[in-house]
């Protein structure tokens, strides 16, 4: 079997694995069973007893992915829950027991049983807070209200931005440039002296109008191969062997140039979708298990957009209705979930990629071209991964729409609304869609599947996960626009 082979067929039981389906054979079914019931411990004695027995089932791709989400949940849920009633204390000194099980069984206070222990989100109590309006007030009384920065830098540059573009200033005036020195570091020992570590490290594409002139200004491997910028999810791979006792850097120094952009949607411009195009098609298309057309998302997108015929008007009432309803939450993985927007819609909360499929599936099935955009945010003290999209309006052409970053507190109109139809130049756009194969491509269960941001690493032993490696981005602003 080739290896593009491989990773279609590696997807593809990835695919039935987050859907629920297990194989016919009872052995393995109970596996999965196992699983689903929390019992960790038994289903990898019961997949080492599979292996035992049928040796060729450990590079059946579908136990890889099994063993990897278990893994991966169970550092998520590092927490006990003596660890999270000592957070909770200093808020809520004499918390009864009926008040922790009802945060927990609601979904506000992540926590899942593990081979029958209680175990807790390592950002389980943060969320919380961001959640329940109760615990937010609780911790207001006693820490006091807090402003983020970032919400004050956003609302001052996106009114000067609509300001300048209200002037006729053109988007080019607005240049950002940038450099970025992106290192990966897996620690010592974490794969055998001498074998070949492999390394994908993001790498900024050239994405016009908002993105260009991308340069690699070097990188500390002569031996590398810089993905071509058709690559959707675009990267910089290296090769190195692991040295005893020391630890295995990989880094790049590269520049680019941003700018931002805003169009203001008037009617009169926007014209009736051609249904028959490829662009249509392609982008109004479920992509599962995350973009899933379910009877829930078609009567959650009817209810939204019901009496409304406008495509603008369409985008608006989901963004609103997102916005209200869907506060923002640290995430657990994503290799983690069956269905992101499901999860979005059980338990309202997401981060800003959950937030943005939960969009774009309610987007799409109203009809609504949209794509996948996402990479870094490089506001000055916010910098960090972040994902958004953009939405086709036939007659104007792809618009950038970043639901996270959400309605502004601003009278005018336009700045309430500017990511809406806009973005600020503080971006760095790695990836013009999800769940793309790598170039060269990746053999084992990739540690983010969807998104990439942060790198992926392997050996010939398999798949090397976030916790055996850090990542650093080091971002230098070369000029400062004239606002």
């Amino acid at each position: 079997m080739g290896q593009r082979s491989e990773n279609i067929a590696i997807l593809l039981l990835f695919v039935l694995i987050f859907y629920g389906c297990t194989p016919t054979d009872q052995p393995d079914k109970k596996a999965f069973e196992l699983f689903k019931e929390g019992r960790f411990s038994d289903a990898r004695k019961q997949i080492s007893l599979i292996f035992q027995k049928n040796p060729e089932k450990k590079q059946a791709g579908e136990f890889e992915i099994l063993l990897a989400r278990m893994d991966r949940i169970e550092l998520d849920f590092s927490k006990t829950e003596p660890e999270i009633k000592q957070e909770l204390q200093q808020y809520f000194p004499e918390l009864k027991k009926e008040k922790l099980e009802n945060w927990e069984n609601s979904g506000k206070l992540e926590m899942r049983r593990i081979d029958g222990e209680k175990r807790y989100f390592r950002n389980a109590v943060p969320n919380l807070f961001r959640v329940d309006s109760l615990a937010r007030q609780a911790k207001i009384s006693k820490d006091g209200e807090t402003v983020d920065p970032l919400d004050v830098f956003c609302l001052e540059n996106t009114a000067k931005l609509v300001e300048c573009f209200q002037k006729g200033v053109l988007p080019e005036e607005l240049t950002h440039q940038f450099q970025i020195d992106f290192t990966i570091t897996l620690k010592p020992d974490a794969v055998p002296a001498g074998e070949t570590v492999k390394c994908w490290m993001p790498f900024p594409r050239e994405s016009l109008p908002r993105q260009k002139n991308v340069k690699l200004l070097s990188a500390n491997s002569g031996n590398y191969h810089l993905a071509e910028n058709s690559a959707l999810q675009r990267s910089l791979y290296m090769e190195k062997k692991v040295i005893a006792g020391q630890p295995t850097v990989f880094n790049f120094s590269a520049e680019f140039e941003t700018q931002p952009e805003w169009i203001q949607l008037s009617p009169e411009i926007i014209q009736p979708y051609v249904t028959s195009s490829d662009l249509y098609k392609t982008h109004t298309a479920e992509r599962p298990p995350h973009i899933d057309f379910s009877e829930e998302i078609k009567i959650l997108a009817e209810e939204i957009t019901r009496g409304i015929s406008s495509p603008v008007e369409k985008v608006k009432a989901i963004y609103y209705w997102i916005n209200d309803n869907i506060p923002w939450a640290s995430a657990l993985e994503y290799s983690t979930f069956e269905n992101i927007p499901e999860y979005v819609l059980k338990y309202r909360k997401g981060d800003c990629g959950m937030q943005t499929l939960l969009f774009m599936s309610l987007a799409r099935v109203s009809g609504i071209p949209c794509k996948w955009q996402s990479g870094w945010m490089l506001h000055p003290g916010g910098v960090n991964l972040h994902d958004w999209c953009e939405v086709y309006y036939e007659g104007v052409g792809w618009v950038p729409l970043d639901q996270s970053f959400g309605l502004q507190n601003a009278d005018n109109k336009e700045v309430n609304e500017f990511y809406i139809s806009g973005i600020d130049g503080y971006r760095l756009i790695v990836n013009d869609d999800f769940s793309r194969e790598f170039d060269p491509p990746k053999r084992y269960f990739r540690s983010e599947p969807i998104d990439f941001q942060r790198g992926e690493l392997e050996w010939y032993g398999g798949n090397i996960y976030f916790d055996q490696w850090s990542y650093k981005m080091t971002v230098t602003y070369l000029n400062k626009p004239e606002l």
